[in-house]
């Protein structure tokens, strides 16, 4: 029963009492239906109050849950980006992508402008501008980690023995330009099992721009360019929402 219908209730089940109470009952027995009319008001009071509560605990049950989530996914997005710096691509090699991060390094370049002479025939000779990318040294993928569980990145917070899944794609930008893509998700209703069946039902269905929308939480896509997540920009703050 809703909120609404618990209220209605009560107001009709409070007008019965006071017709039989008029009607029917013996003036030295009232103090009885006094008694009863508190006790049903108390209960009808704690039900309307557990029905205000309930959603507004499950949401911050819920984002408790989901931004342990979302730092994990974080860490799974900038390895795939610094692997995408390095190799060109992205990997759904899991043990692949700890390692990566472990022992790879990344080329420093240095950009300038250079004059050339170039030839444009008939003893024509001109200066062209053309720029020259120099690697000027190697540094660590580690050094962009410290700090960060990297080693554990792939384990979903929260539930034992569940892994995030992992994907990689391509995608056509534009017409003969062909682009990796990746994706890390974790269904929401693993998370919140054991909560309330009727608020997991509306989140799972959620496609309001402050909510995590969707069955999933995920970072990446497979059908378009973009390594974002499909959270709102509270989760970028320590995943810490104001209520």
């Amino acid at each position: 029963m809703g909120l609404i219908g618990m209220i209605l209730a009560a107001v009709l089940v409070a007008v019965l009492l006071a017709i039989v109470i008029v009607k029917f009952l013996p003036l030295k027995l009232r103090w009885l239906a006094s008694l009863l009319l508190l006790f049903l008001a108390i209960f009808i009071g704690s039900q309307i109050y557990n029905g205000i509560m309930e959603p507004i605990n499950f949401n911050k049950g819920k984002v408790k849950k989901y931004a342990k989530v979302v730092e994990n996914l974080k860490i799974i997005r900038d390895a795939q980006v610094k692997h995408y710096e390095a190799t060109g691509s992205y990997t759904k090699n899991k043990t692949a992508l700890i390692s990566f991060v472990d022992t790879a390094k990344l080329a420093l370049t240095n950009t300038r402008t250079e004059v050339v002479k170039e030839n444009r025939g008939g003893g024509i000779i001109v200066d062209v501008e053309k720029r020259v990318t120099d690697t000027i040294g190697y540094e660590p993928v580690l050094k962009y980690f410290k700090g960060k569980d990297y080693k554990n990145m792939f384990k979903v917070p929260g539930l034992e023995g569940k892994e995030f899944e992992l994907e990689v794609g391509t995608v056509e930008k534009v017409p003969g330009l062909v682009v990796p893509t990746f994706l890390a998700k974790t269904p929401k209703a693993d998370l919140l099992k054991g909560m309330n069946e009727s608020l997991i039902k509306q989140e799972l269905e959620a496609i309001a721009t402050d909510q995590i929308k969707g069955e999933y939480i995920s970072v990446g896509s497979l059908d378009e360019v973009t390594t974002g997540g499909n959270w709102p920009t509270y989760y970028d703050k320590k995943g810490e929402k104001k209520e």
